[in-house]
This record gives structure tokens, C-alpha cells and sequence, in this order.
């Protein structure tokens, strides 16, 4: 029963890869600076360490929003979120598995009659406002500077060529592992405070039973990177605003840059040490990073190229997710409930 159960967050995890892991090499191979296949394995691979690493600290901050206490509960709410992305990633929509896990808890919420931590929540979407924001301002700040140091180092085409290349495997891989730490959250999360999993020694290292779930889960998403996630990276990599390999470099630095900052418990602990102000720990959209750095550096350029048609199906795709999860989070739960008698919640 506990594979079964977990199925419903490998499915989330593969759908999370298909769609938001993708975006860390996505400029990249719309550029056509770093082949599918290989960004794909890069990315698998450390995107499954930062999970197991570093992916405690968003994941504590989804238990606060709404604690589902019942394995059957877990169930149905990473399948819902799982269903509402794989839905918007045929539609070629880079949405947020961060948007479609919120929304499936808050439809266990009201399910369940729980409160809801309305504070928790006012943090998630000031983040989801406020990353690709962030995002954005990286992406033209570090653009303009790598263009002044471009012009007075007057390197060679070929060099530039090489080294930016090399940037985005480098970033990409950075971008990746951050991406874990933060996003693997929304795949495993809801699972953590009903697991039955424990602890166990793997000879070279011991993994608690909540790293065994960011490792099954991390391996998830490697998979859905693999299978399936091409088709989305021709929308993020290409569609929104033709990328050179230069400005693709920048919106991986970017990218990987704000995952970082939203993820690192080190970083926050630090930062508060020394009486400075941190941002708040909880799982935000690759998706929506990558669309904020390809408009930062769009709009450094005037603004001219951008598609501002595609970029207002990806908006409406993000409003849509969140409301999308929620209320098919509640059908699902009714159904498991009345028609399949499982324990949807305590």
C-alpha cells in the first residue's frame, strides 16, 4: 500500500520534470548551445542530490499551510497536482508545480474543514509575484554586465563561443541542484508527516526517512526530465523571445540565483545571524523564474522581440493551475472518500 500511495508523487515528480525541471538547460538547448540529451542527464543527476541534500527547508514551509494527516489524503493531493500540470504541459504551458501542489492542499483544506495558515500563504504568492521579478532584475543587471566586459575583453567568436558553453553546463548544473533543494517540496512534501518510512543505513551513508522519500522522489523527476520534458523546453527555450547563447547564459544564472536564495537554510541562517533580511523558504517556479530573466533581458533591449502573446498564455496558464489543482484536489477527495472508502483525512 505505501508504493501505491507514493505513486501519486512519482506521477507528480515525473510531471514536475516534464515541465518546471526542464527550464534550468531550456534556453540552453533553444539556443542550441547544449544538446537535449545531454542537459537531460546533467540535470537528472543533480537535481536528485539537491532534493536529497538541501530539501528540507521548503518542504517544513507546505507542512505549515496545511498538515494532510492521512496517506490516502497525500494521495489524492499529489495526484491532483500531478494531473493539473501534465493537463497544462500538453498544452505547452510552462506552469508551476509549486502553484498546482498549493492548490491541491488548500482543496484538502476546505475538504477536510482545516484551517488553512492564511500567513504561510500570503508568503507562497508574494513569492510567486515576486521571484520572477527578482529574476528579471538579475538577468538585466548581469546582461549588462557581461556585455560591457564582452566589448572590452574583445574576445575572439570562437572563445566566446566556448566559454559560453561552458557557463551554461556550469550554471546549469547549479540551477539544477538548486532546483531539487527547492521544488522537491511539491513532489514529497505532503507525504512527509504520514510516512511510515525510516531511517536506514545504505552502508556509505544513513538517509533519514524523509531523504529516502527526496531520493525516490528526485529520482521521479529525473525520469519525467528524460521522458518528456523536450516539448516544454521549445516554449521557454524559444517561443517567448529568440535567446543568443549569451543572454541564454545570464537566464540560467538568474534562474539558478533565485532558486538559490528561496532554498538555502545555510544562506537564511546566516543572513539572520547578522541582522539581515532573508527571504522566506518556500518551493517557487522554475517556469515563472525563466519567463522573468528572458523579459529582464528583453526589456533591456526596449522590449522589442518579445512575444507578448505567448507570454500572456503562460500568465493565464499561472492564474489557471493553483484554481485548477484546488478544485479537482476536492472532487478527488469526495470520490476516494465515498466511492473507494479510503481515509482521505483523520
Amino acid at each position: 500500500m505505501i508504493l501505491f500511495f507514493l505513486s501519486s508523487g512519482l506521477f507528480l515528480g515525473w510531471s514536475l520534470g516534464a515541465n518546471d525541471a526542464a527550464n534550468i538547460f531550456g534556453t540552453a538547448v533553444g539556443s542550441r548551445m547544449i544538446r537535449f540529451r545531454t542537459a537531460a542527464i546533467l540535470a537528472g543527476i543533480f537535481v536528485t542530490i539537491g532534493a536529497v541534500v538541501s530539501g528540507a527547508g521548503a518542504s517544513d514551509t507546505l507542512g505549515q499551510l496545511g498538515s494532510v494527516n492521512a496517506f490516502g489524503g497525500a494521495f489524492t493531493v499529489a495526484f491532483s497536482a500531478g494531473l493539473t500540470v501534465t493537463w497544462m504541459t500538453r498544452l505547452k504551458l510552462p506552469v508551476s508545480t509549486s502553484q498546482a501542489i498549493v492548490g491541491g492542499i488548500i482543496g484538502w483544506n476546505l475538504f477536510a474543514g482545516a484551517d488553512t495558515d492564511w500567513a504561510v500563504l500570503q508568503n507562497i504568492v508574494m513569492s510567486w509575484i515576486g521571484s520572477p521579478v527578482i529574476a528579471a532584475f538579475f538577468s538585466a543587471l548581469i546582461f549588462l554586465l557581461f556585455r560591457i566586459y564582452l566589448k572590452r575583453v574583445n574576445l575572439h567568436l570562437l572563445h566566446v563561443d566556448m566559454h559560453t558553453r561552458i557557463g551554461l553546463i556550469l550554471v546549469g548544473i547549479f540551477g539544477a541542484y538548486s532546483l531539487g533543494a527547492n521544488n522537491i517540496a511539491n513532489v514529497m512534501g505532503v507525504f512527509v508527516s504520514v510516512s511510515p518510512i525510516h531511517a536506514h543505513d545504505f552502508g556509505l551513508l544513513t538517509l533519514s526517512g524523509k531523504e529516502i522519500l527526496f531520493l525516490v522522489g528526485g529520482l521521479a523527476i529525473a525520469f519525467g526530465i528524460i521522458s518528456y520534458s523536450h516539448r516544454v523546453m521549445e516554449t521557454v527555450g524559444g517561443s517567448l523571445l529568440k535567446l543568443t547563447p549569451t543572454a541564454a547564459f545570464v537566464v540560467v544564472l538568474s534562474e539558478a540565483l533565485v532558486l538559490f536564495l528561496f532554498s538555502s537554510v545555510s544562506l537564511k541562517q546566516w543572513l539572520m545571524a547578522h541582522g539581515l533580511p532573508s527571504l522566506p523558504l518556500v518551493p517557487v517556479s522554475s517556469s515563472q523564474l525563466v519567463v522573468g530573466a528572458i523579459l529582464g533581458i528583453g526589456l533591456v533591449k526596449g522590449g522589442h522581440g518579445i512575444r507578448w502573446r505567448v507570454l500572456g498564455e503562460i500568465a493565464l496558464g499561472w492564474l489557471a493551475t493553483p484554481l485548477a489543482a484546488a478544485l479537482l484536489s476536492f472532487i478527488l477527495l469526495f470520490v476516494m472518500q465515498n466511492l473507494f472508502k479510503v481515509v482521505v483525512a483523520q
